[in-house]
């Protein structure tokens, strides 16, 4: 299978249960819920994605063609020592992401994680996963190690999901305008139902990607 990236960077996770550990991000291009493109933005599933994902532009994007390529990619990009972090992202990664590929990363040692929309199932050997539910969108992923919502959405309320199969339950205020009031909004509801934690983008407050 040929894998299409719109970018390769390393950075720290920005939120979440792992948030400040050094990562090497591999955002794949495409989604399922939007085209990514602004005329398109009224017409998708999810409305509120701020993320570029569109095309092989980014750094260390492009075409690669095969599982070990791609595999040797990422690890060149982890610069110390230790074992490599690699989030697979999007987008949605699992439009791409498949067993062969994850293979070829554990075979260079490699830990390997993904953030995905839940609407499709993962390959096998998944060492982190990190599913963040869209309110007009089928969720079939239903287990994993965190559970990521955006809040709020109309439509995919935290009662929906506290249930399920997760070991982390964490809500993340919606960005745009409404970001301040969304985010005490987040705090309150944290703090009324202790299951669940607060996670903010630090990497949008250190300005870092």
């Amino acid at each position: 299978m040929a894998y299409k990236l719109k970018e390769i960077f390393y950075s720290l996770q920005g939120e979440g249960a792992r948030v400040g550990t050094p990562a090497v991000f591999c955002r794949f291009a495409g989604c399922n819920l939007w085209s990514g493109h602004e005329e398109d933005r009224e017409e998708a599933v999810c409305q509120f994605c701020d993320t570029d994902f569109v095309g092989t532009n980014g750094q260390g994007g492009g075409f690669f063609s095969f599982a070990d390529e791609l595999a040797e990619t990422l690890r060149r990009m982890w610069p110390g020592d230790g074992r490599p972090y690699v989030i697979c992202t999007g987008g949605e990664p699992l439009l791409q992401l498949d067993e062969e590929l994850v293979s070829a990363m554990h075979r260079l040692e490699m830990e390997v994680a993904i953030e995905t929309n839940g609407t499709r199932l993962p390959p096998p050997e998944i060492d982190w996963i990190t599913v963040s539910p869209k309110a007009a969108a089928p969720l079939v992923l239903t287990e994993g190690d965190e559970l990521k919502l955006v809040y709020p959405q109309r439509g995919a309320e935290p009662e929906r999901f506290e249930r399920l199969n997760f070991h982390f339950f964490y809500l993340q205020p919606m960005d745009g305008p409404e970001r301040e009031e969304n985010t005490v909004q987040a705090l309150r509801y944290c703090l009324e139902h202790p299951r669940w934690r607060l996670s903010l983008q630090i990497h949008k407050i250190l300005g870092i990607r």
